[in-house]
């Protein structure tokens, strides 16, 4: 029995099954934790979505910015962008069940000391903190009133945390944090510019991890996101977007021995294989 954490996998449904080809996965006996971003972009994001649903016994999955865009263009929020590849999952007979079991998803996941979330947490934050505020996103998208939150969703502000948020104004801050974040000012500003490599990285700002003093540091937090990044491992950190959309690979860690295994982005899943992107 293995549990093993995968980075962003955006609709490569090919990539996805050679990945789980190479780590033997046993759905009756090993874990998954995946960090969000399951569709969107990649050539097979209705079939990621079926598999992910149907094997939702055997793993964990955390709500990235791809999978909350898909459910606002999904009530006719916003528009859909020239890339994205939703559209089979909008015209899919069973969608009504796959947008409800995306929806029902979690903001974050821990057990002991590790933690998933697709973006990051921001340094004010303890990971049991960021957690319960997880949930009250949570409890708004899996309420009765979940079209409002999806409508109101989209925005920068505010940038930084107030423990006296509220509203919608508290609900899109943690929402951004946790799906968004890559970089912020030492006192939590957040930057959602900024999207390159960390030697680019604009003076005044550091990746969220390195503020100094983060108040999550205790914790190991495992996360994707930032293709840019690349691989990144550390003691309490992994990053594990390492850009299978964009040619690049798709990586899984293995909890127990935190040993990675990658594979080649498949030719056909890609950003470069769908016509027009």
């Amino acid at each position: 029995m293995a549990t093993y954490a995968i980075g962003d996998i955006q609709g490569c449904y090919r990539s996805l099954l050679s990945l789980l080809d190479v780590i033997r996965f046993d759905p009756l006996k090993d874990k998954l934790w995946l960090v969000g971003d399951l569709i969107n972009r990649g050539s097979g994001s209705l079939e990621t979505l079926r598999w992910a649903k149907a094997h939702e016994s055997s793993l964990v999955m955390v709500l990235g910015n791809h999978d909350l865009h898909a459910l606002a263009v999904a009530e006719g929020y916003v528009r859909a962008h020239r890339s994205d590849t939703l559209q089979a999952i909008f015209d899919a007979p069973d969608r009504d069940e796959l947008l409800e079991w995306l929806r029902l998803r979690p903001m974050m996941h821990a057990e002991g000391d590790l933690v998933v979330v697709h973006a990051g947490l921001l340094p004010q934050w303890r990971a049991d903190q960021a957690l319960e505020l997880g949930r009250e996103v949570e409890t708004a998208l899996r309420g009765d009133g979940y079209q409002s939150f999806l409508a109101h969703m989209y925005g920068n502000y505010p940038l930084r945390w107030e423990p006296g948020l509220q509203g919608m104004d508290r609900l899109r801050m943690i929402t951004n944090a946790m799906t968004r974040l890559r970089v912020c000012t030492p006192d939590g500003a957040m930057d959602f510019d900024f999207k390159g490599e960390l030697a680019d990285i604009p003076a005044g700002k550091l990746p969220w991890f390195d503020i100094p003093e983060r108040r999550s540091a205790d914790a190991t937090v495992i996360f994707g996101h930032w293709s840019a990044l690349g691989l990144q491992q550390r003691d309490n950190l992994y990053a594990l977007d390492t850009g299978c959309l964009w040619g690049g690979k798709l990586t899984a860690l293995r909890l127990e021995d935190r040993r990675t295994f990658q594979v080649p982005c498949h030719p056909a899943d890609g950003a470069r294989a769908i016509k027009g992107s």
